[in-house]
């Protein structure tokens, strides 16, 4: 008993002199702090668009507990950074806009470390020397005079178009759309507006960054220029009312590494993370009644649905035409058509949460030197690469039906990472039509289980299918970063067949296919070994 009162009399003055004991003895920095990286960069933002927080980690790597007497932004309380450390936001001189610039009296135990946010935001219009882009930099200061470390800064400021949904300035509401859809106004929960007269010209001297949904008005035409650079938030994107249309004329770039002069509509966050993320914007989207819609030479990426084409089976004119153009990340469908005609050449479709083109509810649909592949590693995707049906079923299963009158695939290749890559889903109605024919096309379709059968699974019928190459390697140059450019042991070199090549005697790239025919939209290169 005496040896248990013992201990406890002692346990309790231990904590007695432990929580009167005074603070650690901090010593003050002797500029000799190290840092995760010597330079920030905060990568490229749009005027007046806050960045991303950045992180930076301060590390005291002696055995003494240091206090930083001071540490601020280079241009103080006039920075436009800010910053916070380990949760504080330091010093203001009187406007809470001024929180973030100066911290005083920062510690860091020994042999410990601290991290530092920093972002920004810019209006490229309070800077007099800036024309469309200019680097924003300044420094974080540790400590002053002979002690004094720094830290730089630098960001990309770049100016841009901004096109904004209306908002009601009394109640702060935004302004949702009413489409114009085959002559019916439908109201919807889409924010967005329809864009001006003088906003349906895109042009190539700045980026444009668009809020919510732009919709082209009946009867109009939104015109983008080669070069220009389109960038959607999220939940945005444009929408192609009845009777108006949409022109995108990017044109051949020679060096295609910069894309000079190649449309590219994608996300507004610049950062290089998210260079490749899908679903980051909604989609283009072509309103039944829309007429003569065109896109060359562009890449749309990170979208959720790249095209959504809806209507007009039957139009004079294709309501859409796709020619030399990429579609790649989309979280859903590259190109979803339904009951609609589009015609497609030289073009490249890759990573789709579902498929990457699907021609639903019928409808008209030829694609001439097509790539249509789908290597999406984001998870389990239901439908592949190509999907072709006749229905549309609503929320009790009943199915409406349309004609699929035509649906042609000529000098293609359709693969990918699942199997098979293609699948006609037809339900048969003596009073539907159902045509379909893949000619010269290498196709992934192994049916090892004997899934598929009947008459639309019937390879030896020259109606449907017509010299194809089943499951041989394509040989792409890098599936993952989206290079679909094929190699030389591709099974699709000097497979195509002349009649088709005639109709697309240039590649994606330019190049001549007419002497060597190969499927899909790139010719063959050697790739070169990498030191």
């Amino acid at each position: 008993m005496k040896r248990y009162l013992y201990f406890t009399v002692t346990l309790v003055l231990l904590m007695l002199w432990s929580s009167c004991r005074k603070d650690f003895e901090f010593v003050p920095s002797t500029g000799t702090l190290e840092f995760s990286k010597d330079t920030v960069f905060l990568d490229t933002v749009f005027t007046n668009i806050g960045s991303s927080t950045f992180n930076l980690k301060v590390y005291n790597r002696s055995n003494n507990d240091i206090v930083i007497p001071n540490v601020s932004l280079g241009d103080g309380f006039n920075s436009l950074y800010r910053m916070s450390i380990d949760g504080t936001v330091g010093q203001n001189n009187g406007d809470e806009n001024s929180a973030g610039k100066v911290f005083e009296n920062i510690e860091i135990l020994a042999n410990d470390s601290l991290f530092i946010f920093i972002e920004t935001t810019v209006n490229i219009e309070n800077q007099p020397t800036a024309e469309n882009a200019f680097l924003y930099t300044d420094a974080i200061e540790f400590d002053t005079g002979a002690n004094q470390q720094k830290v730089e800064l630098v960001t990309l400021i770049q100016d841009a178009v901004f096109i904004f949904p209306n908002r009601d300035e009394r109640t702060r509401v935004i302004d949702t759309l009413t489409l114009d859809i085959a002559g019916e106004l439908v109201v919807t929960n889409l924010e967005g507006r329809e864009l001006l007269p003088n906003e349906l010209n895109f042009t190539n001297e700045k980026p444009y960054v668009i809020y919510g949904f732009a919709a082209v008005p009946n009867g109009e035409t939104l015109t983008i220029d080669a070069g220009a650079r389109l960038h959607f938030h999220e939940n945005s994107g444009i929408i192609v009312s009845n009777g108006a249309s949409i022109n995108i004329n990017g044109a051949f770039s020679n060096d295609q590494e910069l894309l000079e002069n190649e449309v590219i509509l994608e996300g507004d966050r610049l950062e290089p993370g998210f260079s490749e993320i899908p679903g980051q914007w909604g989609t283009i989207w072509l309103l039944d009644g829309s007429k003569n819609n065109t896109i060359n030479y562009a890449t749309i990426k990170n979208a959720t649905i790249g095209v959504l084409s809806d209507g007009n089976p039957n139009a004079t004119n294709n309501k859409l035409t796709i020619t030399n153009s990429q579609i790649y990340n989309s979280s859903s469908f590259g190109i979803l058509g339904r009951n609609t005609s589009i015609t497609g050449e030289n073009v490249v479709i890759n990573n789709s949460g579902l498929s990457s083109f699907a021609g639903t509810l019928g409808g008209k649909y030829n694609f001439t030197h097509a790539t249509l592949v789908n290597y999406w590693n984001n998870g389990f995707r239901q439908f592949p690469a190509v999907l072709l049906n006749n229905f549309v079923l609503d929320e009790n299963n009943n199915a409406t039906l349309a004609d699929l009158t035509e649906a042609n695939f000529n000098n293609c290749i359709i693969f990918g990472n699942d199997n098979p890559e293609f699948l006609v889903d037809e339900i048969e109605d003596n009073a539907v039509v159902f045509n379909f024919k893949f000619t010269n096309c290498l196709i992934r379709f192994e049916d090892i289980n004997n899934n598929f059968t009947g008459a639309n699974y019937d390879f030896e019928d020259t109606s449907k299918y017509e010299n194809i190459i089943f499951n041989r390697n394509p040989d792409f140059k890098d599936i993952e970063l989206n290079q679909l450019i094929i190699g030389d042991d591709s099974a699709a070199n000097d497979r195509g067949l002349a009649n088709f090549a005639t109709q697309v005697p240039f590649d994606i790239l330019n190049i001549n296919r007419i002497d060597s025919i190969d499927l899909g939209a790139y010719q063959h290169i050697t790739f070169l070994e990498e030191e």
